[in-house]
């Protein structure tokens, strides 16, 4: 049996898949302007598999700055261990063709990173996370803690919320109308009791008040797909932490994600949803859903 796991887009990453948008979000972010002419191109790393991480956006502006880009609901502490595992990945792309052994010193861009938050929990419009917040501390050792380290990675988390963070919104049309378009897809929810159901009254909705209404119009079919997939996968997550599967795969590994496949369809999550979380193939899902019934 295979045990994979696929990309998929999410909503923000396809709507930001355009080097005009994310020149537009990196000033709003940055609080700068650029050149018109400065070329801006997306480099993320699609269909890769890293540790089981993979990062929403990554691009170059003006081969003189790469820049990364989370979009998260839930914050996790790990940020910047997982930025940095895939900023090595980034380099290692850019490198690939150039001789590490040279004399001469190779040149990279500068690296930035920013964690987009848009999760229903209590978050500040701004935070900033560094690796070195997760280094062991050397006293028991006997060996007096340095000043500076060694390595270190700065991470940005910037609320995006709607009403948080106003003049970020101000300078990013586009961000604005993403955090009011999640907004209502929440508030309709919520008030319907189906996740559906509001995804479509918010998509009517925003529609009507000209919030993304040309990319709404355009992609309401992958919309709601890609958001009904991104919030059950946090309903599946929750699952799968219950597993102990944050751990990494190490042998066994199989049985455990068929239990957490098992758990997830007796709590009606899609086979496409368990397939993304537990990397089980989906002839072997359906037979366990078999079974099931």
């Amino acid at each position: 049996m295979n045990v994979n796991a696929k990309y998929k887009d999410s909503v923000f990453s396809f709507l930001f898949s355009d080097p005009d948008l994310l020149r537009e979000l990196y000033c709003a972010l940055e609080g700068v302007s650029l050149p018109p002419d400065v070329p801006v191109t997306i480099n993320t790393l699609e269909n890769v598999l890293f540790m089981e991480l993979i990062n929403d956006i990554s691009f170059e502006i003006g081969g003189k700055l790469v820049v990364l880009i989370e979009h998260q609901s839930s914050i996790s502490q790990n940020m910047a261990l997982r930025l940095l595992m895939y900023i090595a990945r980034v380099y290692e792309k850019m490198v690939k063709d150039k001789n590490l052994y040279s004399s001469k010193r190779l040149m990279i861009p500068r690296p930035e990173f920013f964690v987009l938050y848009n999760g229903t929990a209590s978050y500040p419009d701004e935070q900033v996370m560094r690796l070195s917040e997760a280094f062991e501390k050397t006293g028991g050792l006997g060996i007096p803690e340095k000043t500076a380290v060694a390595l270190d990675l700065e991470v940005r988390v910037i609320n995006i919320n709607e009403g948080q963070n106003l003049a970020i919104a101000r300078r990013c049309k586009k961000l604005a109308e993403y955090s009011a378009f999640i907004a209502k897809a929440c508030f309709f929810e919520r008030e319907m009791g189906d996740k559906e159901g509001g995804m479509l009254a918010a998509i009517k909705y925003c529609r009507e008040h000209d919030i993304l209404k040309e990319f709404l119009e355009q992609n309401a079919t992958e919309v709601i797909n890609m958001l009904i997939t991104e919030w059950n996968t946090e309903d599946a997550k929750v699952v799968w932490r219950e597993e102990g599967r944050e751990e990494g795969r190490e042998e066994g590994q199989e049985e455990k994600a068929m239990e957490v496949a098992r758990k997830a369809l007796a709590k009606g999550l899609s086979i496409e949803v368990i397939h993304d979380i537990t990397g089980l193939d989906i002839e072997d899902i359906k037979r366990l859903e078999s079974d099931h019934e």
